[in-house]
């Protein structure tokens, strides 16, 4: 096990605090342990070399529930929830519920008893699961999967049923982040995207949010500072300002003909006959949501209010009404350095954990990125 300690300069990114190697493969979950100066990781050779116990939760099809000693030096094996017939993928225990509810690479969500140990319920859908979120007080969960579809449901002691089912990414769902106070849904997706469900509200509304170039992995709302935190599989840390009243992108529109030039699209053969010209090839405008040909739209900005903070397709018309002060970037960008395939965070100190396939965990202070309270000091143990 190694470990690098750096000092903490007054700066507005994050500061690695601690580099944790020594892992015998990829570490799949790292959580920060409340009020103390560790980290209990699970990496997919089922081994946690915090506490030197091997541990199968998100590796196989067995859901393990263990008792940690107070030294945090011994951990006992306390059940086995036979949960699922193929690989976990996430996984959430509900004190309230006292419920152990997990998703499963067999397509299903299946939800078990603590006291009992016994299988309360268990919900099939067409894909597989691949993350979890779990609403205490209405015990509604939230499920996304590799069609890129989010599912929720109300889950009951025996039976559960399907309330609504969310689309909008073009990819997988892989990381999904609930705050139950304006009911707001965060789902990062394949396709690099984040999206905001607004669950809470009357008219269904959904932000849409692109500031990664690869794979969305995880995610976390600050609901103090009003901020998102989103890690992608390239290492990218993305800190959103949410406080900002932002618009909603538009739905693209379908057209045979491009809506600027009226000039017929490849596959409108008919105003291709007729007028002579060759076919155009269809692109949208990413403002009005309009199709239009690519001489239309030979112009790119960034549009942040509605989520653009790379420079995007616009037609030229909604170029030109685009001032400056609306490029103004409403996100900061950082880099881990390191393949990102979980994060947990402690707001209260300021704190956070990232791991990935590297075999490396990372603690970083966070502190001057999001405003929250000092972090108290992070030690190698």
């Amino acid at each position: 096990m190694a470990a690098e300690i750096h000092s903490r300069p007054q700066s507005s990114r994050p500061v690695l605090l601690n580099k944790i190697e020594g892992h015998g493969d990829s570490v799949n979950a790292a959580v920060l342990i409340p009020k103390e100066d560790g980290v209990i990781t699970v990496s997919e050779d089922r081994y946690s070399p915090i506490v030197s116990f091997f541990c199968n939760v998100l590796c196989f099809c067995l859901t393990q529930e263990f008792l940690i000693s107070e030294d945090f030096n011994k951990m006992n094996h306390v059940k086995t929830y036979p949960a699922h017939q193929n690989r976990v993928s996430d996984l959430i225990f509900s004190l309230e519920s006292q419920w152990v509810i997990s998703t499963g690479h067999d397509k299903s969500i299946s939800w078990m008893s603590t006291q009992s140990g016994s299988m309360l319920g268990r919900h099939s859908f067409g894909s597989w699961a691949s993350c979890l979120q779990y609403d205490n007080d209405t015990q509604h969960a939230f499920v996304g999967d590799y069609s890129g579809q989010i599912t929720l449901l109300k889950l009951d002691e025996q039976t559960c049923s399907v309330i609504t089912t969310l689309k909008g990414h073009a990819g997988s769902v892989s990381a999904l982040s609930w705050d139950p106070v304006p009911r707001w849904l965060f789902s990062g997706a394949s396709a690099h995207s984040v999206i905001m469900w607004d669950i809470g509200g009357t008219q269904g509304r959904s932000l849409l949010l692109q500031g990664h170039h690869e794979k969305v992995q995880a995610l976390w709302y600050l609901p103090l500072t009003h901020q998102l935190l989103s890690c992608s599989a390239d290492g990218g840390i993305t800190v959103w300002n949410m406080e900002t009243a932002r618009e909603e992108a538009p739905q693209w529109l379908d057209s045979d003909s491009c809506q600027k030039c009226a000039q017929p699209f490849f596959w409108n053969i008919k105003q291709m006959w007729d007028s002579k010209t060759l076919g155009l090839r269809q692109h949208h405008c990413r403002k009005c949501g309009k199709a239009i040909c690519g001489k239309c739209s030979s112009k790119r900005s960034t549009y942040p209010i509605m989520g653009f903070e790379f420079q995007v397709r616009v037609c030229d018309d909604c170029y030109d009404t685009i001032k400056e002060e609306d490029r103004t970037p409403l996100a900061t960008f950082h880099e881990g350095k390191h393949n990102i395939a979980h994060m947990d965070m402690d707001p209260s100190r300021g704190l956070m954990v990232t791991c990935g396939s590297d075999r490396v965990v990372k603690i970083w202070d966070m502190t001057q990125v999001v405003g929250s309270s000092v972090a108290a000091g992070f030690s190698a143990r």
